[in-house]
């Protein structure tokens, strides 16, 4: 998991890239969108505005073809995150959905409104608690702007 202070930083980090700058876009944007519905930005990127609590999720979810990015407009939130290999699996990767869970413990972060993170592929991650949870939730596409399957 890869946590950064600000979005200016993220900004001034992954500064190359259309898929970087795509975050950027969907995250100017979203004042033009409704909440908890799924937006996209070309084929690289899907985004939403979440508003309220998290659930507490029991089992860790990792991704293989989508980053998770998210940037916390409002509200905290404990993360709990641990490399695959660490963890046991509990249901296998599923292509269509592009998740497979697992069990065991991970390392907690706390993160704060101002701060992005983003889910990398060899790790998974679960929420354990949120407070006036105001963020912007970003798959993007681990290719370089599109899609091999296509």
């Amino acid at each position: 998991m890869i946590t950064l202070a600000s979005l200016d930083q993220f900004k001034s980090l992954y500064r190359d890239g259309r898929k970087w700058n795509r975050c950027v876009e969907a995250i100017e944007n979203i004042g033009n969108i409704q909440p908890n519905v799924f937006h996209s930005v070309g084929d690289s990127l899907a985004y939403r505005l979440q508003h309220g609590p998290s659930k507490a999720d029991e089992q860790f979810v990792g991704h293989r073809r989508y980053f998770d990015v998210h940037y916390y407009l409002a509200g905290s939130e404990t993360i709990e995150c641990a490399d695959k290999s660490a963890l046991t699996s509990a249901l296998p990767y599923s292509d269509e959905t592009d998740r497979e869970y697992f069990t065991g413990t991970g390392q907690p972060h706390r993160i704060e409104a101002g701060q992005m993170v983003i889910f990398e592929n060899h790790q998974a991650h679960r929420f354990s608690a949120a407070d006036n949870l105001e963020k912007v939730v970003l798959r993007v596409t681990i290719e370089d702007g599109y899609f091999l399957n296509k």
